[in-house]
């Protein structure tokens, strides 16, 4: 039998964090991120400028993977940090573009 494949949060953090690993699978995984309300295409867009303006870069790359798995655009990302630089302010935009420019590169966007 093969073994299951881990998730992301088990990936990251399962070993030493297990409840914070379950948590994060079944209830913003999936119970928020599933919910119909908006789609994942806009939660992704939502979840990088928040992380962005928060300077949360340890879950940058991952959401914006997401994003662009989930429809966002390269450009869309980019004009997104663009904006960010005025309301969340330029330092915060300027360290988001080596982890977007990092991103792209890696996936060939």
């Amino acid at each position: 039998m093969m073994a299951e494949e881990q998730t992301q949060a088990q990936k990251a953090y399962g070993d030493i964090a297990p409840q914070l690993a379950d948590l994060s699978d079944r209830v913003l995984f999936s119970e928020v991120w599933e919910r119909p309300e908006l789609s994942k295409r806009d939660r992704s867009l939502i979840t990088v400028a928040a992380l962005i303006a928060g300077y949360k870069h340890n879950e940058l790359p991952g959401h914006l993977r997401r994003a662009i798995a989930n429809g966002v655009t390269k450009e869309e990302l980019v004009e997104a940090v663009t904006y960010l630089a005025f309301y969340g302010g330029w330092p915060v935009a300027n360290s988001a573009i080596p982890v977007l420019r990092k991103v792209v590169a890696e996936l060939d966007v």
